[in-house]
């Protein structure tokens, strides 16, 4: 049995962030469109929820495009070659296919030969799941140097426009990071919880997936996703609508988000034996821009350390963070040493913290990282369809090592 970590201890094994990346969708939709399809009135998105535009996927766009560009882009940032890398690690829960994982179509798009490559669902959690997960393998097999961590999700395609609420907040994309084995400096705190009995509060009914056992989330509440329970929510679809919609308890899930989100900062803080005053920017989930100024403020935070993009991009699901953290480099915000703390929620009802130090020694090499806002996604090439031992990653920089 591993040793147990003592309260208060701050870890320190490997994974520290060398390179970031983020693609959007090349479809900009702004308020007015999702207002009238809706029937919300004029202004309603921006003064309920505090988006003001989102990228929704088009029909011959897919998570591999966005999954693609990203993970090219943090690569890039970092200076890496794909062949250099251990593990590809993708986090999501919108995929259209449930096999092959989203990661393995990665792996092959990039000829990354030398990488294990498998998927995360942990709903909106899932990137700092997939995080700690790369991290993990980094520590515990040492020659898999580096690890692609990407996170990719397109709510647009689940979410109902008879859900004005959800409808209005969410958004698409994806977002990836490049792990280093070797950095001095990286994870400092982290941790994770679910609470399975809240699991109904978020859904997602994929084909076969059969009548559920009680009526829909919605039940509940009778309210969309992200905007936490605010009055003036104009309505949301009965329990009986067809078709594979998201569902969302919201204000529950806003109630549980008021809950944990100071209790995960201040563990965070404590754990790394930091003041908030040690934390230099704050990137959290992007469910509703209105209600992450209200989590700021009950854990303490000063508004200029937050981090926010779902004004502009909406909630991007496991994407927001990865989103976010690139936002943040493209913009010079986040600068080496700098501490970063990093909140997530998710279905399940899951969530979880981590808190990095960025690299003393980042420095991403492309040329591109001085762009403000992350890039629309390229169309990802055919996959390779030979024999496998015919499909070598060919890098110009000879064999993977093993």
């Amino acid at each position: 049995m591993g040793r147990q970590q003592p309260a208060g201890e701050a870890r320190a094994a490997g994974g520290g962030v060398i390179g970031t990346g983020s693609a959007l969708p090349r479809r900009l939709v702004h308020n007015p469109e999702i207002a009238e399809l809706t029937g919300v009135p004029d202004g309603w998105i921006e003064r309920q929820l505090g988006v003001h535009q989102r990228h929704f996927a088009a029909e011959d766009e897919t998570h591999l495009d966005f999954a693609l560009s990203a993970a090219s882009a943090a690569l890039g940032a970092a200076g890496l070659s794909p062949c250099e890398l251990g593990a590809v690690v993708v986090a999501t829960s919108t995929a259209r296919l449930r096999v092959p994982p989203v990661a393995a179509e990665l792996q092959g798009a990039l000829r990354a030969g030398c990488a294990v490559a498998f998927d995360v669902n942990a709903g909106g959690a899932g990137f700092l799941t997939a995080l700690e997960i790369g991290r993990g393998l980094l520590t515990s097999q040492p020659h898999r140097r580096y690890a692609l961590v990407a996170a990719v999700d397109t709510f647009s395609r689940y979410a109902d426009p008879a859900d004005r609420r959800t409808y209005a907040a969410v958004g698409d994309g994806a977002g990836a990071v490049v792990l280093s084995g070797g950095c001095a400096e990286e994870t400092v705190s982290t941790g994770h919880g679910t609470d399975g009995r809240l699991a109904r509060y978020i859904t997602l009914r994929g084909p076969g997936s059969g009548r559920p056992e009680c009526g829909g989330a919605n039940s509940a509440d009778g309210g969309g996703t992200s905007g936490g329970g605010t009055s003036g929510d104009p309505g949301s679809p009965g329990d009986g609508a067809a078709g594979p919609w998201l569902r969302a308890a919201g204000r529950d899930v806003a109630a549980l988000m008021r809950q944990r989100f100071p209790e995960l900062v201040r563990d965070a803080v404590a754990e790394a034996g930091v003041g908030l005053d040690g934390v230099d920017h704050v990137v959290a989930q992007q469910a509703c821009p209105r209600l992450l100024e209200e989590l700021a403020r009950l854990a303490g935070i000063a508004p200029e350390k937050l981090v926010v993009t779902g004004d502009r991009v909406g909630d991007t699901g496991a994407a927001s963070i990865p989103v976010g953290l690139d936002t943040a480099v493209r913009q010079g915000r986040i600068r080496p040493g700098d501490t970063v703390l990093m909140v997530e929620f998710g279905a399940g009802m899951s969530w979880a913290r981590t808190l990095l130090r960025w690299p003393s020694t980042y420095a991403p090499v492309a040329a591109a990282r001085r762009r403000a806002e992350p890039p629309q996604a390229r169309r990802a090439p055919p996959l390779d369809t030979g024999r496998p031992d015919t499909a070598r990653p060919d890098t110009g920089k000879g064999e993977c090592p093993q």
